[in-house]
């Protein structure tokens, strides 16, 4: 089973400050209200794995499997045999950037956990790029 769910919004903060707290992980819980806290051992970088408390104190290892400084970076979660995979791209656009957040979900159940899981991502988004363009 797969789930799908993507979303892309415009702002007027530069990719710059998208960015800059996608790669600061202790920014994520500010932003993303299905995020309590996040660690990485090491830098944020490709290959950098961790650990993420979801609400409820859902604990979950988190990797880097990509990360483009400055443009993207994919982030996997495992939870048993359910593959949570998080896309985040920052584009200039116009007077400031696109950001497009997609996630894929597979394993058993994906259907029914999947809307579960991108409930907040419209809220997150919004946080996100009020906050990138407070600076």
């Amino acid at each position: 089973m797969t789930f799908d769910y993507s979303r892309t919004v415009t702002t007027s903060a530069t990719p710059a400050a998208v960015w800059a707290l996608w790669s600061h992980p202790t920014t994520w819980p500010s932003w993303d209200p299905a995020v309590e806290s996040v660690a990485f051992e090491g830098h944020f970088g490709e290959g950098a794995a961790g650990t993420m408390v979801l609400t409820g104190g859902i604990e979950v290892p988190v990797t880097l499997e990509i990360v483009e400084p400055g443009a993207r970076y994919l982030d996997r979660l495992t939870m048993g045999d359910l593959v949570i995979e998080i896309d985040h791209v920052v584009r200039p656009h116009e007077d400031g950037a696109e950001v497009t957040v997609s996630t894929v979900i597979t394993g058993p159940g994906a259907d029914d956990i999947g809307p579960m899981v991108t409930a907040d991502a419209p809220k997150a988004m919004e946080a996100l790029t009020r906050m990138a363009e407070a600076g």
